[in-house]
């Protein structure tokens, strides 16, 4: 009786199909969509949605800038601790797949021979795609260097393992391997770079990252791999090449080649940090960092951006939603909130803590991609420690913040001579705001060697209500004592592509927080 019933649901459904099948098409199309959308729009909303969900309350605010202790929460500080809510990673992997397909849409869209006329009307059609090329690396650079092995997908590589991107192929891609991924960035960011017509805009109107400017592309795409090849040098054969290759071809060399996001002055389209602090205030600035920018720890004395990166303790909440901040007169008005205290210790803290500066907490922020002097902070490395790309890179910095020359030159006259840990210390204190970079930075060289590890103790800002006056740093991941090393895979992808991710995670040698990617050696 079931299978009558079926094979008559089945005619039923097959009859109306066929009766209506001269209209289907006019059914299947939403009157609301367009078929081939702007290529300045995928553009823009790719480099939107990326920044409003990784440097958000939740990716950066409760994951990479506390373990990094740039920040330290008020209150919820299992997170800083390194429990964090497994929807956080979930959110980090979806928003960059999402923002991954727009870039390869605006690929096919410049590439297909029935749209490439259409879309040249934009901008030059090779820029198009080098502009996409560029940005697909950075966005999975950024998921290989949090998860490990991950979905991959390449432009000019038909791996039979980049099986990212395409649903209707793979609905339950392979993971490819992170030596494959890095191999393949340094590859795309080479030839896009190599692609870029100069003499032609990268669109012709609308682009808020490079201002139509080919040539700022080029020096991002160059700087970039000038970063991943740093990055696995020595690991990825290769790379030790593309550095050389990469600065021969131009790299940024001032502050106008940085790539930012510059947010809207208002409530509407407000920079993702400040909205968080328009329903929160759970995110302040850590004391490990205070410290070091007071010059109580490390060897380089007060340091004039911590007026730009933290407010004094008197700036409470509502002057942060009222767009009321003030930047401190002295270092002493600054304090910063101990990191990783139990969560029974944090409200005693709180009050006196500082939050982060009106530089920061202002709705037309600029969130980084990558800026000019993160570029001096590498040539420094890749030129022995050069004294000269060390202090360019300290001065691109505070000039990027808006520190008073004065302050500048007093600065770097009396900044210790250019080795490895003063140079990637400065490196450190100049990514702040930029702390997935930080943290990739942190386990490639093991600086900066100031944090606070699992195990340690540390001062609190005023007794607790036990008297205590100083808590030991306590991990909530049995086993980790010391930064995460990369994060969990989604349960989402656990559940749904599980073969796959078994098969990564043995890859990697476990899906644990405490896994070692292959590029971190130190």
């Amino acid at each position: 009786m079931k299978k009558i019933l079926s094979i008559l649901t089945i005619a039923g459904l097959s009859f109306g199909l066929n009766s209506c099948s001269d209209k289907f098409d006019e059914i299947d199309i939403n009157p609301n969509s367009t078929e081939n959308p702007l290529p300045t729009g995928l553009f823009n909303n790719a480099n939107k949605e990326y920044m409003d969900y990784t440097r958000d309350g939740w990716v950066s605010g409760r994951m990479m800038l506390p373990w990094v202790q740039y920040s330290a929460q008020r209150q919820y500080t299992e997170e800083d601790r390194y429990q964090y809510r497994l929807t956080t990673d979930t959110q980090l992997w979806t928003r960059s797949y999402y923002v991954a397909n727009d870039y390869k849409k605006i690929i096919d869209l410049n590439t297909d021979p029935a749209t490439a006329a259409q879309m040249s009307v934009y901008g030059a059609n090779v820029n198009q795609i080098a502009a996409a090329r560029v940005m697909l690396s950075y966005v999975f650079l950024n998921l290989a260097d949090a998860f490990g092995d991950v979905p991959y997908w390449s432009y000019g590589n038909k791996d039979a393992d980049f099986q990212a991107l395409n649903v209707d192929a793979n609905l339950q891609p392979k993971f490819a391997s992170q030596q494959k991924i890095y191999t393949d960035i340094l590859k795309e960011l080479k030839e896009a770079s190599e692609m870029i017509d100069e003499t032609k805009d990268v669109l012709t109107s609308g682009d808020h990252l490079f201002d139509n400017d080919p040539e700022k592309l080029k020096k991002f795409a160059n700087s970039l791999r000038l970063r991943v090849a740093t990055r696995v040098k020595g690991v990825i054969p290769g790379a030790a090449a593309h550095i050389t290759d990469a600065i021969a071809s131009g790299v940024m060399t001032s502050n106008d080649d940085t790539v930012g996001l510059t947010y809207e002055n208002n409530l509407i389209n407000p920079s993702p940090f400040f909205l968080t602090y328009q329903t929160r205030s759970d995110f302040a600035i850590s004391k490990t960092f205070v410290q070091l920018l007071k010059g109580q720890s490390g060897n380089f004395g007060e340091d004039p951006r911590i007026f730009k990166y933290a407010s004094p303790v008197a700036v409470k909440i509502g002057n942060i939603r009222n767009q009321t901040m003030f930047e401190a007169a002295n270092a002493s008005e600054i304090s910063g909130m101990p990191y990783g205290v139990p969560s029974t210790l944090a409200a005693s803290q709180a009050a006196s803590s500082s939050f982060f500066g009106a530089s920061v907490l202002k709705p037309a922020y600029t969130e980084i991609f990558m800026e000019y002097a993160e570029v001096e902070f590498l040539l420094a490395e890749a030129n022995g420690w050069s004294q000269s790309n060390y202090e360019k890179g300290v001065t691109a910095s505070m000039e990027r913040w808006g520190v008073p020359t004065a302050k500048i030159s007093t600065f770097v006259a009396s900044l210790p001579a250019a080795n490895k840990a003063n140079v990637l210390t400065q490196k450190y204190v100049s990514l702040f705001m930029q702390p997935n970079e930080a943290w990739a930075e942190y386990r490639r060289t093991g600086y900066p060697n100031h944090l606070l590890l699992p195990g340690q103790s540390a001062s609190l800002n005023v007794p607790s209500a036990s008297g205590a006056t100083t808590y030991t740093f306590t991990s909530l991941i049995a086993g980790l004592t010391d930064l995460p090393t990369r994060i969990f895979y989604p349960t989402t992808v656990q559940t749904l592509n599980t073969a796959n991710y078994q098969a990564a995670a043995s890859a990697i040698g476990g899906d644990e927080m405490d896994t070692k990617l292959i590029w971190d050696t130190n």
